[in-house]
């Protein structure tokens, strides 16, 4: 029997949560009519169409490599996606894993199908976003909010004389104007704006949607018109489209870049003002004079000055250390940073002043600590024996499933022949042939199809080799070498930080400056290591695909943390 599975989708701006219930009822009644067994409902919920980067479709796709159904039914294409690029590939990729998409609004879906919706899903969403736009800028020009919720202001909810909300309206927050009249107060006669973000944190003043206060909230982005210092509707002037957004193919991400003046949009707001012109013009000179750059970065505590604004290491753009990004405070758990050209210290403690972890650290010391950690305590035999049982339970649960599949193929197959038997022996006994043609030449096909299966599909792969942990043992020590040849160093690194989940650092009870570090080791990385070392065991040609999903699942029960102090 045919096995199918269903996707349905809905985003919260268009639909109501029910269209997914909808959907599935619809496609379920296809399945019903069609004979073909249920294998599982997929669904993704207010989430918009335009990517791929969902649960639902990646679990889909995921199954379908996996051999578990043999179509996928939607109410129609732009359910699965309606991105061109997104729609295409999730095409080719089922397409590979012998998977067809049947829609009900276009049928089975064919390349044709690919193009020509994806085209007609890509305009709906160029026009959709270019009437939004139109719509947002009549706003704007009417003196009213473009979108997003300005601190200093609240959103005025009314309805008109026909019972439809009043959009962009908003009016002045007396207590957080006051705040931000503060800042510019305390900013203007000298103060730097970590000191002013230290300062409302300790009194308790919750910043924009009430998180802490940080330095760059205050100081944003001059060019862009960002951050408290720099936001013009505190004098009332409403400046929109400023900046326009689009979708980094790579990430699925959204980008902010920074459209020509001559497309901004601008609008006198006077009733909108919290801030002075007197005071705005004395803040302004000030940015100018510490030299405070388009970005909102300043000179160590916003002093003024001294060298050419791209001098020395404030202005700079700071290398990437060897553990940047897996460093963390032990006492808040927010970053552990470069906080002059060789220490790190707690981020929060020093530009929220909500943190009391002052300690900091050399970059040498710390690595060399690190380093020797991973070389000398990482891998003995008890946390190694963990990760092998893990790895090995998990193995084995693969197995079982490739096996299940390779079983189910097989089975199909004398089914098959079984049924073409029973036809043959129809026709001798004098049947037409005309009769069972249709059904023997899809009979023929299907076996084909699973003959091929069967002949390309590899054996599972070999379990965890027992010497996995001498040959990280072994890469380890050669990779702590190669850190110092300049033509190693990148690569060295790279494959160092796959080691390493987090370290926190926090302050030691037993000494007034030291720093005791906890290292939280993943053994999927450690398995990754070995895998790539020419000693290590040999694989099937499957091997390296498996293998990564293997590390994947594994990585989830990593070391508890090795702890030495500094």
């Amino acid at each position: 029997m045919t096995t199918a599975s269903i996707y349905a989708r809905y985003s919260s701006d268009l639909q109501r949560e029910a269209s997914i219930d909808d959907q599935v009822r619809i496609c379920r009644e296809r399945l019903t009519r069609e004979g073909w067994r249920l294998h599982q409902v997929y669904s993704d919920r207010e989430i918009s169409g335009s990517n791929l980067l969902r649960a639902g479709v990646q679990a889909l796709m995921a199954d379908a490599g996996r051999g578990h159904f043999n179509i996928v039914v939607a109410e129609s294409l732009d359910r699965l996606s309606r991105d061109q690029e997104d729609i295409a590939a999730l095409y080719k990729r089922l397409s590979f894993a012998g998977v067809k998409i049947v829609t009900l609004s276009e049928g089975e879906i064919n390349e044709l199908h690919i193009g020509l919706k994806g085209t007609m899903g890509a305009l709906y969403l160029k026009d959709l976003a270019d009437k939004t736009r139109r719509g947002l800028r009549g706003r704007v020009e009417a003196g009213k909010s473009g979108g997003g919720l300005t601190y200093g202001y609240d959103v005025v909810k009314a309805l008109d004389a026909n019972g439809e909300p009043i959009r962009g309206e908003r009016t002045i927050n007396e207590d957080q104007a006051r705040i931000v009249r503060r800042i510019f107060e305390e900013y203007a006669i000298g103060r730097s704006s970590r000191t002013i973000a230290v300062d409302l944190n300790k009194d308790g003043v919750p910043g924009p949607s009430g998180r802490e206060w940080g330095h760059s909230t205050i100081n944003g982005n001059r060019e862009r018109g960002t951050g408290i210092l720099n936001n013009e509707l505190y004098i009332g002037r409403l400046v929109w489209n400023r900046l326009r957004y689009v979708k980094d193919p790579m990430t699925g991400k959204r980008v902010s870049r920074l459209n020509p003046e001559e497309d901004w949009i601008i609008q006198d707001v006077p009733e909108m003002r919290i801030v002075d012109q007197d005071l705005w013009d004395r803040v302004k000179a000030r940015q100018q004079k510490t030299g405070v750059d388009t970005r909102g970065k300043a000179s160590r505590g916003d002093a003024p000055a001294t060298a050419a604004p791209n001098d020395g290491f404030w202005n700079r753009r700071r290398p990437k250390t060897l553990f940047s990004g897996l460093l963390k405070c032990g006492v808040c758990g927010g970053g552990f940073v470069k906080i002059s050209t060789e220490h790190f210290g707690c981020a929060t403690a020093r530009n929220k002043g909500t943190c009391a972890n002052m300690r900091t650290i050399r970059r040498d010391r710390m690595e060399e600590t690190i380093l020797s950690g991973l070389r000398n305590h990482l891998i003995d035999p008890a946390l190694y024996e963990v990760f092998a049982e893990e790895f090995t339970k998990h193995a084995n649960r693969l197995r079982m499933e490739h096996n299940a599949t390779l079983a189910g193929y097989k089975a199909e197959l004398e089914r098959i022949d079984r049924r073409i038997k029973k036809l043959i022996d129809a026709v001798a006994d004098g049947m037409p042939g005309s009769v069972v043609k249709d059904e023997m030449i899809a009979l023929a096909d299907r076996k084909e199809d699973l003959k091929h299966r069967l002949a390309t599909t590899d054996e599972a792969p070999t379990l965890l080799h027992p010497n996995m942990a001498k040959l990280y043992r072994e890469r380890i020590a050669a990779l702590a070498e190669a850190l110092n040849q300049p033509d190693q160093q990148t690569e060295a690194a790279d494959i160092i930080r796959t080691l390493v989940d987090r370290i926190d650092l926090r302050p030691d009870e037993g000494d007034p400056k030291g720093l005791v570090i906890d290292l939280h080791g993943a053994l999927a990385g450690i398995l990754s290591l070995c895998a790539e070392s020419k000693k290590a065991p040999a694989v099937s040609s499957e091997g390296p695909r498996m293998l990564e999903q293997q590390i994947k699942v594994v990585a989830g029960r990593g070391f508890e943390p090795l702890t030495f102090r500094l």
